[in-house]
């Protein structure tokens, strides 16, 4: 199984009229963070060793996970005696292993994924994605085709509004062209979800301004190093209050396609 590291550092100012005192990854889907729904989506296919690039409101994340056994479970205590304390099951996520990672509070996301570099040990590939988007991509698909071409980055392609990085690919899947939130956005673009080789962090170096979607990502570009997983299925980040009710809505009709879990 492979570790997933999620970028969950940003400040998140396109939805602050949401939820002004959390940081993104923390706003809620239902009842849980969509952070938590990332993680159990990932979880769900095996992948159960977490990296979280923190920054803005760190504690606050830091207290999430602090505070899970307690959360999600039926607990007893003398109020006198707090040793006595006993939690009465188990969750679901007890098999869990997550780092908690301090990445910077102002550094981009190319800083941040070369801070945890010393989290992936000497593991050849690992997953990387946002700490606010889901989807129901088919991780073992993706896996399967990045393991498949041999290069370094492998990113999921995907059909929503025009407003992130957009892909001009050819026939095999190769990217030709990658730009940042373009005006105008047809065809793929790029829904992150991506899986990576660890010859990624050649293309990256501690400057806090380093913006891994730019220039180490058109570096791979240029060296014929990034492929794309196209995926025709459901993906939405959570980037505005529209997206954070239509989030919510198919969670409260049962009708959210990335949970794949029981409920």
């Amino acid at each position: 199984m492979s570790k997933v590291v999620i970028l969950c550092g940003g400040y998140g100012t396109r939805i602050r009229d949401v939820a002004d005192d959390l940081p993104k990854p923390l706003i809620p889907v239902g009842n849980f963070p969509i952070l938590w729904h990332i993680m159990k989506y990932y979880a769900s296919y095996g992948h159960k060793e977490f990296v979280l690039c923190l920054g803005y409101k760190a504690h606050l994340i830091k207290e999430f996970f602090l505070n899970y056994q307690t959360r999600t479970s039926s607990l007893s205590l003398s109020l006198g005696d707090p040793s006595s304390l006993r939690y009465h099951h188990n969750h679901d996520e007890s098999d869990w292993l997550v780092h908690l990672v301090d990445t910077g509070l102002d550094a981009m996301t190319g800083a941040r994924l070369r801070r945890i570099k010393d989290y992936i040990g000497n593991d050849q590939n690992f997953f990387l994605t946002y700490g606010d988007g889901v989807g129901d991509i088919n991780l073992n698909a993706l896996a399967e085709f990045h393991e498949g071409h041999g290069r370094i980055l492998s990113v999921t392609a995907v059909h929503p509004p025009g407003r992130f990085g957009e892909l001009e690919l050819t026939q095999t899947g190769q990217v030709k062209s990658f730009n940042e939130k373009p005006q105008v956005s047809e065809g793929r673009i790029s829904g992150g979800f991506f899986l990576a080789d660890r010859r990624i962090f050649e293309y990256l170096d501690d400057r806090e301004d380093l913006v891994f979607e730019q220039d180490p990502v058109r570096q791979l570009v240029v060296a014929n190093q990034l492929m794309a997983y196209r995926h025709d299925g459901f993906w939405l980040p959570m980037d505005t209050y529209r997206d954070y009710r239509l989030l919510n809505d198919l969670y409260a009709k049962n009708q959210a396609p990335w949970i794949n879990w029981k409920v």
